[in-house]
């Protein structure tokens, strides 16, 4: 999944993510990926409007959305 989430990092794309959050829940979230960490992704999330961690282990899907995003998102 690393090779895919630095792809979108340079392309400077939306991602669509399925992710399971600390709750067991699973979600869809549009975010724009910032940093990748080694356990970790740091992305702007569009839901909550705000830079958020997310754990590469808890993230079931990327996929790529259909538009490019400035910076500053």
């Amino acid at each position: 999944m690393y090779p895919l989430l630095l792809h979108f990092v340079k392309q400077r794309k939306k991602v669509i993510m399925i992710y399971i959050d600390q709750n067991d829940n699973i979600t869809q979230r549009t975010v724009q990926v910032v940093t990748i960490k080694s356990d970790s992704i740091l992305a702007f999330c569009y839901f909550r409007k705000e830079i958020r961690s997310f754990h590469l282990d808890r993230i079931l899907f990327v996929g790529k959305s259909s538009k490019r995003v400035k910076y500053g998102a």
